[in-house]
C-alpha cells in the first residue's frame, strides 16, 4: 500500500491505495489499483513546510506516518536487500568517505537567498564560471575545514558530491572579487531571508569591534579608492590580542539573537569609537532595521556618536567609564543613598539628566539620558582578582619600603598613581623605594578599589525601567563569544589574502559562516526545550562542537550507486541533525533517496 495524490473538482486529496494485478481479456496481467482509505483534502493535513506529500509518504514507508488515520494501516515492512558485489583491483575497494555536511549547510545556502542573488548576479554580470559553486565552497570550508582560498577550493573533491567546477581554481579568487564588490546586496539578501524565515528582531542591536592580524611586517601604502587617496587596510595598531604586526579592525552588527546583520572593515590603526559612525553609515543604515537601540560598551562612548544616534531617530545603551567622569558624578556613585538593594550581591540606582553637547561639526545638542549606577559583587571579585597581585605588592611596599626594588613592569603600573607636583626625570637607573612612596598619590589608589564593581550605564530610554537596561547591557558580553568563534572555529586570522577587495570580502565570508554557524546552534537549542536565562543569550551547543560533529558526518559510496552515512550516532551530531528532522535510518541510500533526505530537512 502506498500515498497518493489525486484531484477531485481540482482540489488535491489524498488517499491510501494498494495495488494489484488481473488478467485481461488477453490473459496478460495488468497492474489495478483500489482505495483503502481516504484521507481527506491536502489542505487539512498541509502543514506550511516544504515536500508535505513526499514527507507524508516517506513517513508511512518508514512505518511512523505523520497523518495519524493511516497508523492501523501501517504494514510491517520488510527490510530490503542489498547485494553489492566489490572487484579486486577496482579503486572503491579502498574506502574513501566524502564529507555530508553539504546535505544540511546547502540548505541553509538557499535559507539565505544565497542561492538565488548568485544566480541573479551570475546572469547579470555574464560569468562563465559557477559564482554559487565557489561561494558554497569559500562558506562550507570555512565552517568545516578553514584553509587558504587556495586549498579552500581544492577542498571539492572532499565533498561526496562537488560543490562546483574547479578545473580552474583560480575563479575562487574572482569570487571574492565579486563579493567586495556586491557586499550590500550579499548583506541585503541575508537580513530581508532572515527577517522572513526566522523573524530576525531588531529592537536592540548590539555593536563592537575587533581586529585581525596579518603575517606581514609593514602596513599599507596610502591607496586610491573610488577616485580617493585613502589610508591602506593593513595598519599597525593597538591589536586584541597584543600582537605586532598590522592588523584590520572590523566592527560588527548582531541582532537580539546573537545573528550577525552586517560588519565594516576599517583600517588598523581607527580607534574603536571612531568606527562607529561609519558603519552605520556604510551598513547599518542601507539595511531595513526600523527603529532600533544600539547597545555598546564604553568604548563607543562618545559624544558624536550619541549625537548622530539620536539625530537619527535611534536610541543607545552605552556603559561609560567611571574614572573618566567628572569628580560629581562620580561621587553620587559611591553615594549609598538611593541605591535600590536587589540582594546581597547587586544593587542599582538611577537619574535623569540633560546634557548639552557638540556634534562632530561642532553644533549643539541636548541630549536626554537616564544614568545607571549599580555594584555587582561578582564584577567586584573579577576586578579585585585582576588587580590582586598589583595590590599585594602594593601592601608589602607600603610595610617596608626599604627592601624593595621596582621592576620595570610594577613601575609602568604605578606611573598612573604618580602625584603631579612630584616630577622625577628617569634616567635609567634603578629608583628607591622609598622614594617612590612619597610620590605615590594615596587617593588616586583608594579610588582604584572604591570603585569596584561598579558600573555606569547611559541611556537614551529614559523611561525604560533601570533593571531593563543592565539586562539589555548584559548581553553585549555575548559579542565576545561571535569573536572568539570568528577567530576560533572560523579561524579567520592570520590573513593570508592582501589586496582591501579580498580582505573586505574575506570577512563578508567568515561572517556568512558565522550566520550559519548561529542558525545551527539556534536550532539546537529550540530542540532542548530548556529554559534559558532571558538575559544571556545561549547556544544549546558550541561553535567546536557543531564544528568537530559535521566534521565527522560523512559517506561514501558503494557499487551499484548506493551510498552509506557514517558516524550518525556521534551525540552532538544526531543531536544537529533530529533539530532539523533529519533523521538518518539505518539503510543503505541511493540517489533519489539523498534527494529526497536534503527536501526534508525543516528550516
Amino acid at each position: 500500500m502506498f500515498v497518493e495524490q489525486f484531484k477531485n473538482n481540482g482540489i488535491p486529496y489524498l488517499r491510501l491505495v494498494q495495488s494489484f494485478r488481473v488478467e485481461d481479456a488477453q490473459g496478460r496481467k495488468v497492474p489495478r489499483k483500489k482505495t483503502v482509505l481516504n484521507i481527506g483534502p491536502l489542505a487539512r493535513f498541509d502543514d506550511g513546510k516544504p515536500n508535505f506529500v513526499q514527507r507524508l509518504k516517506d513517513s508511512y514507508k518508514n512505518g511512523a506516518p505523520i497523518v495519524d488515520s493511516l497508523l492501523p494501516y501501517v504494514e510491517a515492512a520488510l527490510p530490503q536487500k542489498h547485494v553489492v558485489t566489490f572487484v579486486d583491483g577496482d579503486p572503491v575497494c579502498i574506502g574513501e568517505p566524502k564529507l555530508a555536511a553539504a546535505l544540511l549547510l546547502d540548505r541553509l545556502f538557499c535559507q539565505l537567498g544565497l542561492d538565488k542573488l548568485c544566480a541573479t548576479l551570475k546572469h547579470s554580470l555574464k560569468l562563465d564560471y559557477d559564482l554559487a559553486g565557489f561561494l558554497r565552497l569559500l562558506i562550507f570550508g570555512r565552517i568545516l575545514q578553514p584553509a587558504s582560498k587556495w586549498e579552500t577550493a581544492r577542498q571539492n573533491e572532499q565533498y561526496f558530491s562537488s560543490l562546483a567546477d574547479t578545473s580552474y581554481p583560480y575563479h575562487v579568487y574572482d569570487a571574492l572579487d565579486v563579493l567586495a564588490d556586491h557586499k550590500e546586496q550579499f548583506i541585503r539578501r541575508m537580513h530581508s531571508s532572515l527577517c522572513k524565515s526566522v523573524g530576525r528582531s531588531t529592537s536592540h542591536i548590539y555593536y563592537d569591534v575587533t581586529n585581525f592580524f596579518f603575517e606581514i611586517e609593514d602596513p599599507d601604502p596610502d591607496e586610491p579608492v573610488n577616485g580617493e587617496m585613502q589610508k591602506g587596510l593593513r595598519q599597525k595598531g593597538v591589536s586584541k590580542e597584543n600582537r605586532r604586526e598590522p592588523i584590520v579592525q572590523m566592527g560588527l552588527f548582531l541582532d537580539e539573537n546573537g545573528i550577525p546583520i552586517t560588519i565594516e572593515a576599517f583600517p588598523g590603526n581607527t580607534l574603536d569609537q571612531a568606527t562607529l559612525r561609519p558603519a552605520l553609515k556604510k551598513s547599518l543604515n542601507k539595511i531595513e532595521v526600523g527603529r532600533f537601540v544600539l547597545v555598546a560598551d564604553r568604548g563607543m562612548h562618545s559624544f558624536y556618536n550619541l549625537c548622530q544616534l539620536a539625530r537619527d531617530g535611534q536610541g543607545y545603551i552605552v556603559s561609560k567609564s567611571i574614572r573618566k567622569t567628572p569628580k560629581k558624578e562620580r561621587q553620587w556613585i559611591l553615594e549609598q543613598d538611593g541605591y535600590t538593594v536587589k540582594s546581597s550581591s547587586f544593587k542599582l540606582k538611577s537619574r535623569i539628566v540633560i546634557r548639552m553637547v557638540a556634534d562632530e561639526n561642532g553644533n549643539c545638542m541636548e541630549l536626554q539620558e537616564k544614568v545607571v549606577a549599580y555594584w555587582s559583587e561578582r564584577f567586584y571579585k573579577r576586578e579585585y582578582h585582576e588587580h590582586k597581585s598589583f595590590l599585594d605588592f602594593l601592601e608589602k611596599l607600603r610595610s617596608n619600603p626599604a627592601s624593595f626594588r621596582i621592576t620595570a613592569t610594577q613601575s609602568r603600573q604605578l606611573k598612573k598613581f604618580f602625584k603631579k607636583d612630584f616630577v622625577h626625570k628617569d634616567t635609567g637607573e634603578i629608583i628607591e623605594s622609598g622614594k617612590l612612596l612619597g610620590m605615590l598619590d594615596e587617593e588616586k589608589l583608594e579610588e582604584l578599589t572604591a570603585y569596584m564593581g561598579y558600573y555606569q550605564i547611559v541611556t537614551s530610554e529614559v523611561d525604560m525601567s533601570d533593571e531593563d537596561v543592565v539586562e539589555a547591557y548584559h548581553g553585549l558580553t555575548q559579542i565576545e563569544d561571535q569573536f572568539r568563534e570568528m577567530k576560533g572555529t572560523l579561524a579567520t586570522r592570520p590573513i593570508y589574502v592582501s589586496t582591501r577587495e579580498h580582505i573586505q570580502a574575506h570577512l563578508l565570508v567568515c561572517m556568512m559562516a558565522l550566520t550559519m554557524l548561529r542558525l545551527i546552534q539556534k536550532r539546537v537549542l529550540a530542540s532542548q526545550s530548556k529554559e534559558q536565562d532571558a538575559s544571556l543569550w545561549s547556544y544549546g551547543i558550541s561553535g567546536r562542537r557543531v564544528q568537530a560533529a559535521l566534521q565527522k558526518w560523512q559517506i561514501d559510496k558503494l557499487p551499484g550507486d548506493l551510498y552509506r552515512f557514517h558516524n550518525t550516532m556521534d551525540g552532538d551530531l544526531r543531536q544537529i541533525l533530529s533539530s532539523f528532522s533529519l533523521n538518518i535510518a539505518p539503510k543503505l541510500y541511493n540517489r533519489g533517496d539523498l534527494r529526497i533526505l536534503k527536501a526534508g530537512i525543516e528550516l
